[in-house]
């Protein structure tokens, strides 16, 4: 177990029961699935809030509906950011009262909740800009992550697929280097202006290898033969990490079968 629940402090033992109860992961009681999917819902209230809140005929008229939702769940988020940093000395790696704290609020977890939290308070920094503060609400989406289990696999898969994702991307950069480089000095004396340098042909580069397009097309018969080579290797390119991820969820999918790991709330299942 990473958890160290107090052995006859009181203080102690009120600290784990409520990291009990905000670990989606632990606590198993009526109370702790009811915290839970209350969080759960608010979550999903201010994302829906933050995107309706860009609809002036929605937002104009409901301005007040929508300064209240905001003004609990900073409220809620506050005090839950507050008790996940008091309570986190219950597990075992954050332990020391200080430094473990500390470590904690500088885990992925955290900081989200963080971000959460601090568009409510910009405006005590004299920061007024609303679509950069919309933007930071946003980050309350990303506190789902915490509650879903499918997170969790896709941590696990991203980790186990590093090194061939990487070497994915590497390989994916350099096509692109490659490519800009070939169509700037094809096409550059017949369309100076769509290909006046190598970084400006990174965006066609870009746009080919991903099939995608934007009518930025060569006029030349080398440039029009490279284009051709390029898009042909961009779908096996842009398809490798894909097959890699693929790989990956079907290796972890596996070992959750093996270990019998329930697929919804991630938690070994007792036979």
């Amino acid at each position: 177990m990473n958890y160290q629940p107090g052995k006859i402090s009181m203080y102690s033992s009120l600290k784990y029961k409520i990291h009990l109860l905000l670990d989606p992961r632990e606590g198993n009681t009526w109370l702790d699935k009811f915290i839970n999917s209350f969080i759960v819902l608010l979550i999903i209230l201010n994302t829906i809030a933050v995107i309706l809140e860009t609809v002036d005929g929605l937002y104009l008229p409901n301005k007040d509906t929508f300064r209240t939702i905001d003004l609990f769940s900073v409220i809620f988020f506050s005090i839950e950011y507050i008790l996940r940093i008091w309570s986190c000395t219950s597990i075992k790696k954050y332990k020391h009262p200080i430094t473990g704290r500390i470590k904690y609020a500088f885990s992925t977890g955290a900081l989200i909740d963080l971000m959460a939290i601090i568009p409510f308070y910009l405006p005590l920094l004299h920061i007024y800009d609303l679509r950069f503060v919309r933007i930071l609400r946003l980050f309350r989406f990303f506190k789902l992550g915490r509650y879903l289990n499918a997170s969790r696999v896709m941590t696990n898969v991203f980790k186990s697929k590093k090194e061939e994702l990487i070497l994915s991307f590497v390989i994916t950069m350099f096509l692109i280097i490659i490519a800009s480089s070939l169509m700037y000095h094809a096409e550059h004396d017949a369309q100076p202006q769509k290909f006046s340098s190598i970084p400006e042909a990174m965006w066609w580069s870009v746009a080919t290898l991903t099939t995608v397009g934007y009518g930025d097309e060569p006029i030349t018969p080398l440039g029009k033969f490279l284009t051709a080579c390029i898009s042909i290797l961009g779908i096996g390119m842009f398809a490798l990490p894909a097959g890699i991820l693929a790989s990956g969820f079907s290796d972890e999918f596996k070992t959750m079968k093996k270990k019998k790991i329930c697929p919804h709330c991630g938690k070994e299942i007792q036979m």
